[in-house]
C-alpha cells in the first residue's frame, strides 16, 4: 500500500484534537473534507480509527496503536520545521572556513569579531590548513568556504572567487642587519642574506620563488618555518631576513625593518572562494555581506 501522507496528516490531526470540525479548521479544509480522508484511510487500513458521537470523538484501540506510531513522526517533522525557520533567521546553524594561521589571525579576526557580534547563535568554525591543502578541505566539502592568498594554482574551474584584499609582501629585519636600515638594495642582493622562509608547499613560497625565477634570481632557505609568526620572531633574534604579508605585523611597534628593494614584488590578493554548484548557507551569506570587495 503506498503511503499517503495527506490521509495520515488529518487523521494525526483529528487524534490530538479528538474533533473533526477543530481538524478541519486547522488543516483550511472543510469537515465533509476532514469526514472523507478519514473514510478512505479506515477503508486503505481496513479497520475503524474512530468512535464517532454526537458528543464526542474517541479513538478506537486501533486509532490508539497507530497514533502511538505516527505522532513521534509528525513531532520530528514540526522540530525540523522549526529548525529550518531558526536558520533562516539566523537563530542557529554554523559556518565552516577554512584559512590559513596568517589570514585568521592578522586579517579575519575583526570580522568574526563582528559576526559574532551580530549572530551570537551561529557557531564559528575555523580548519587552519596552508592556502593549497585549503582547497583540498573545499574539494571534499569538508568547510563551506575558504579565504585564500591569489594567486592560488590549486583553484579549479569547479570553483569562483571574489578578491576582497590587496596588500603586499615586504623583506623584513632585526638589528642584526643594521646596515640595510637606510639602504635600498637591488632585488637579487636579497640572495646573499640568510633568508627565512615558509615551507615550501606554502602559496607565499610558491609565489615568491616564482617572482624571482622571471627576475632570473634563484634562491635558497637558510630556515624553513611552518607560519608566519615564528618567521617574526626568528627575525626579530638576528637569524635571518624574512619575507611576510605586510597586513601581519606593524613594523612601528617592534623592533624590526623594511627591507626596500628597487624593484618591487608583485602586489597580491586575499580573496574568498567558493564551490560553483552548491549554495552557501543563508550563516555564509550573512558572514560574506561583512567582508569588503577587493579593497585597496
Amino acid at each position: 500500500m503506498a503511503l499517503n501522507f495527506e490521509l495520515y496528516k488529518v487523521f494525526y490531526q483529528v487524534a490530538v484534537d479528538l474533533s473533526f470540525s477543530k481538524a478541519a479548521a486547522k488543516l483550511f479544509i472543510s469537515q465533509s473534507a476532514v469526514s472523507q480522508n478519514i473514510k478512505n484511510l479506515e477503508k486503505e487500513l481496513e479497520t475503524e480509527l474512530f468512535i464517532r458521537s454526537t458528543k464526542k470523538v474517541q479513538l478506537t484501540e486501533a486509532g490508539k496503536i497507530l497514533f502511538e506510531h505516527i505522532e513521534p513522526a509528525f513531532n520530528l517533522i514540526e522540530n525540523g520545521e522549526k529548525s529550518i525557520r531558526e536558520i533562516n533567521a539566523l537563530e542557529r546553524g554554523e559556518i565552516h572556513i577554512g584559512a590559513n594561521d596568517t589570514i585568521s589571525k592578522d586579517y579575519l579576526l575583526p570580522y568574526l569579531k563582528k559576526y559574532h557580534h551580530l549572530y551570537p547563535e551561529i557557531q564559528i568554525q575555523i580548519t587552519n590548513r596552508t592556502s593549497s591543502t585549503c582547497i583540498e578541505l573545499l574539494q571534499q566539502n569538508k568547510v563551506d568556504l575558504i579565504i585564500s592568498n591569489l594567486p592560488n594554482p590549486k583553484i579549479t574551474d569547479q570553483m569562483e572567487y571574489q578578491e576582497i584584499f590587496s596588500f603586499n609582501d615586504l623583506f623584513i629585519a632585526g638589528s642584526e642587519f643594521k646596515e640595510l636600515r637606510e639602504k635600498e638594495i637591488k632585488l637579487k642582493e636579497i640572495k646573499y642574506y640568510p633568508l627565512l622562509m615558509l615551507e615550501a608547499k606554502t602559496t607565499t613560497r610558491k609565489f615568491l620563488e616564482a617572482a624571482l625565477t622571471k627576475l632570473g634570481i634563484e634562491i635558497e632557505a637558510a630556515v624553513e618555518l611552518g607560519s608566519v609568526d615564528l618567521l617574526i620572531e626568528m627575525t626579530k633574534i638576528g637569524l635571518g631576513i624574512a619575507l611576510i604579508p605586510e597586513y601581519c605585523l606593524d613594523l612601528k611597534k617592534e623592533e624590526l625593518f623594511e627591507v626596500k628593494t628597487k624593484e618591487k614584488l608583485p602586489a597580491r590578493k586575499l580573496a574568498v572562494v567558493k564551490n560553483k554548484k552548491i549554495p552557501l548557507s543563508r550563516a555564509a551569506e550573512k558572514f560574506l555581506d561583512l567582508l569588503p570587495e577587493n579593497r585597496e
